[in-house]
């Protein structure tokens, strides 16, 4: 495809193969995702969704093809561009207020902003040190749902146009679950979005599902 086709992608791979301690994990996998566009990747545990989000990521680099993100090629580039929720916590033993901002200068009504667009203001009111309270070591010291709320308001506060989510809802329960989904809309409305998942169900009709077997994708 040329130049001008790729650039109507958020997302480009072509041909892409990753693999892992000599066993392949991705292969020849091709995917072009226009900007906007929400797609939902569902398969078995171990089937390499994890792994392509990693490469969409910047986290990966591929053994061979072209990936493009946002119009970047380098994984410090790609970086830039995504940003990623995560299904296990990743939060850092810093304060509330450092795992949203990640060391940037960010102002205090955007932080605040995407606090309360990622349903975290009430309980940053009820806390004596508020956003400079700190989550513990490994987020020890916040649940699992205002973990995932706290990543959700580092991605809004990094306002890139790509977002990778990786069973962002599946450690939850049912209510939690449900409060963490409807701040993802807020912060993946407008934006390209990849939603890793077991839970089809999740994904509402905005989402083309694919399902990834053999390291390749699927269209459901």
């Amino acid at each position: 495809m040329s130049g001008a086709g790729i650039n109507q992608y958020a997302i480009w791979l072509d041909n892409i193969s990753f693999s892992y301690e000599g066993n392949i994990v991705i292969k020849n996998l091709s995917l072009g995702v226009k900007f906007g566009e929400h797609i939902g990747i569902v398969g078995d545990s171990g089937c390499g969704k994890s792994t392509l989000l990693k490469i969409l990521a910047g986290l990966y680099e591929p053994d061979c093809g072209k990936i493009i993100i946002a119009g970047e090629h380098s994984p410090k580039k790609i970086r830039e561009k995504a940003a990623v929720v995560m299904q296990h916590n990743s939060l850092f033993p810093l304060s509330i207020r450092e795992n949203i901002t990640c060391g940037h200068d960010i102002s205090e009504e955007k932080v605040r902003a995407a606090c309360e667009s990622a349903s975290l203001t009430k309980w940053n009111e009820s806390l004596p040190n508020g956003l400079d309270t700190n989550v513990g070591e490994r987020g020890n010291q916040v649940s699992g749902g205002q973990a995932q709320r706290i990543q959700i308001a580092r991605a809004l506060c990094k306002d890139v146009p790509i977002i990778l989510l990786d069973e962002p809802v599946s450690a939850l329960d049912q209510d939690t679950g449900r409060s963490v989904l409807t701040a993802l809309n807020k912060l993946t409305d407008h934006k390209t979005v990849i939603h890793v998942t077991h839970h089809q169900e999740t994904l509402d009709d905005s989402y083309t599902i694919y399902r990834m077997k053999g390291g390749r994708l699927v269209c459901e």
